[in-house]
Order: C-alpha cells, then structure tokens, then sequence
C-alpha cells in the first residue's frame, strides 16, 4: 500500500445483458488468461441453464446464491509475542463480495458436471438454496470467527 495516496477505485462497466456491475465484476473473476468472451460465454450459458430449471431469472438467482455466500466475519492472523492468534475481524463490503465470487467459481471448477456452464450454474442453484461446498466454506469461516472469539481484543 501506498504512503502517500490511496489508490483509486475504477468504475467497472455494467454488462451488455443484465446491465449489472456485479455480473461484470463476476465475469472478470471467471476469466482466465484475458478470454472474456469465453467467460461470458460461460457465465451467460449457466443462467440460462438456471433459468431454465428454475423459471426464475437467473440473474435474480445468482444475487441470492452471492448473498448467501458473502462472510460477515473472518480470521486474521495477529503475532503477540511470539505467538501468533487468529483474531476474528469483520469483513469490508467490497471484500465480502469479492470473497464470495471467489468461492463460488473456485467451487464450481471443482464439481463432477461436463461443462463450466453446468458446474457454475450447479453451484449457483446449491448456493441459492443455501447449500454447496460455497456455503460450507462461508460457514467454515464463521465458525473459526466464533471459535476464536476470545482473541477480538486482539483487534487492530
């Protein structure tokens, strides 16, 4: 991190179908070695497998599994001493996001479907049920932040 200026926020364009800077910031995230049209492709093709299984809009669907997913506390790791706590922090907005579209990707390339379509828009629909490794992995993360409660003093 700069010392002098913090760094500035660029705006990220809204995407062309669902004119939402979450979706286009999800698509970023799923992009791999700059192929955005393929991971628009993806992205676009797993809605409509969403929406088709669950004749809601998919994008509706995908905001749900994203706010299911987001952590409201985490760990981090703080040296006192000579021994080292995990000290329980909340989690900023951007980060909470950022964090679950991480999560969500990451465990959408690790299921058993055929396609990248198919595991994303198998992760989404779990997620939006409150289900998935995704929401393990949030539940996780909340469960280590109540285990460690006892070092929040420990807070910077």
């Amino acid at each position: 991190m700069s010392r002098r200026k913090s760094a500035v926020k660029r705006t990220i364009l809204p995407d062309a179908r669902y004119d939402s800077q979450t979706v286009s910031k999800f698509i970023n995230s799923l992009m791999i070695q700059g192929k955005k049209s393929t991971a628009e492709g993806i992205f676009y093709g797993a809605m409509d497998i969403v929406e088709a299984k669950t004749s809601q809009p998919g994008v509706g669907v995908f905001k749900q599994a994203l706010n299911n997913l987001k952590p409201v506390v985490e760990v981090k790791s703080r040296r006192v001493g000579g021994a080292t706590y995990q000290v329980p922090v909340e989690v900023r907005q951007d980060r909470r996001t950022a964090l679950a579209m991480r999560w969500l990707i990451s465990y959408s390339r690790d299921r058993n479907e055929k396609s990248m379509k198919e595991k994303l828009a198998a992760e989404v629909l779990a997620a939006s049920r409150g289900e998935g490794n995704a929401v393990k992995k949030k539940e996780d993360t909340h469960r280590m932040a109540e285990a460690n409660k006892a070092f929040a003093h420990y807070r910077w």
